[in-house]
């Protein structure tokens, strides 16, 4: 019996193999999960778009003047009774991962002046963080255009125009560390916090795009781990901590998730609040504070495997919940009656004499108009 259809065979599952093990270490479309000893640097390749997640729907009418962010207030509950440090996440739909509302554009010119005062206190990357800042960079350059077609034009892989701010953005697949976190910044309203997890086990933070902050800084927390970033917390090393690094470590690039969390605050200065450090100014009429609530969105990247934990802050002036039923009693409520040790590090002594008797008036008055009973 001749040899040749067995030998020919061997021949194509050979072929096969060399071609699958080419296509799985090329490390090409941000896909692989990086490039082994005896391969080229990963820094030599040349990236394109491309992403873990299904394509996000196309908002083809989408009006920039007049879009608000979801109300975030009841999205992922993140004013609730009783209030308890938590992770309170929940699986995250591709169309949430970047929002752009009607105030893009004094947030992109707000972090152009932060980053420009601040430099690397707010944005900064570890050696090992610089191919995940190109891998972030150029998924964004893949999913802009998709989700925001007349805001974004996509030219080639290389290429992304801003057509809001009327700027263009080339080379981009060679772009690394704080060179690709400067477009990131002239692209969309979210900063960006990434971690690694490391040989020790631990999470780290490992660089990021933090002009937003409110109350920390980057530069006194980069390379760091979770739990010493979140030693301040109440309760979360000794309540939380295994299982959010469990959940950071587990979640794979198919599996976003989001939360929300939220603070009070006397002025609109997102790089740093006066309440971080002073009392709230006890001249302003408690119609004026704001409350701040952080989108918070969890992606895992499919090539670098970096963990990258995006933060869209949102304001709105508490005069603003004066017909949202039941939301100032709800307020007022999570401030009487939560855990003494959780309003001192919230810093709810600095305003409280201010917000809580207005909240009182507010909810009175929606007593009195019927919105509730």
């Amino acid at each position: 019996m001749s040899n040749g259809p067995i030998l020919a065979g061997g021949a194509v599952l050979v072929a096969s193999l060399l071609c699958w093990l080419y296509l799985r270490f090329r490390g090409s479309y941000g896909k692989s999960p990086g490039t082994p000893q005896g391969f080229a640097s990963a820094k030599e390749e040349v990236l394109q778009p491309g992403s873990s997640l299904p394509d996000p729907d196309p908002l083809t009418e989408f009006d920039l003047e007049k879009t608000t962010s979801r109300n975030f207030v009841y999205v992922n509950k993140t004013v609730r009774h009783p209030y308890y440090q938590t992770m309170a996440h929940q699986p995250m739909h591709v169309n949430h991962w970047i929002e752009i509302d009607k105030e893009y554009k004094w947030y992109l010119d707000e972090k152009a002046r932060v980053i420009k005062e601040q430099g690397k206190v707010v944005i900064d990357s570890l050696p090992d963080n610089d191919e995940a800042c190109g891998e972030l960079l150029m998924e964004l350059v893949d999913y802009l255009p998709k989700r925001y077609p007349t805001l974004f034009t996509r030219e080639g892989y290389d290429t992304i125009t801003n057509h809001v701010m009327d700027e263009r953005h080339e080379g981009l697949s060679k772009k690394r560390g704080v060179d690709a976190l400067r477009v990131i910044a002239r692209l969309v309203q979210d900063d960006f916090l990434m971690g690694r997890e490391r040989e020790d086990g631990q999470i780290y933070l490992v660089g990021g795009l933090i002009a937003f902050p409110g109350f920390y800084l980057l530069s006194e927390t980069i390379g760091k781990p979770i739990k010493v970033l979140h030693a301040p917390v109440p309760y979360f090393n000794e309540k939380l901590l295994v299982s959010v690094e469990r959940t950071l470590k587990r979640f794979k690039p198919d599996q976003p998730f989001e939360r929300s969390s939220w603070m009070i605050t006397d002025d609109r200065n997102l790089f740093w609040h006066n309440v971080a450090s002073a009392p709230a100014n006890p001249e302003i009429h408690p119609k004026d504070l704001w409350l701040r609530i952080d989108h918070q969105t969890f992606r895992k990247l499919p090539r670098t495997n970096a963990i990258i934990f995006g933060v869209h802050p949102i304001l709105r002036k508490i005069e603003d919940f004066a017909d949202s039923p039941l939301v100032p009693a709800l307020l007022e409520k999570v401030h009487l009656e939560t855990d003494p040790v959780m309003l001192t590090y919230k810093g709810t002594q600095k305003y409280d004499a201010l917000l809580l008797p207005y909240l009182r008036e507010l909810t009175q008055s929606q007593l009195d108009r019927g919105l509730i009973t």
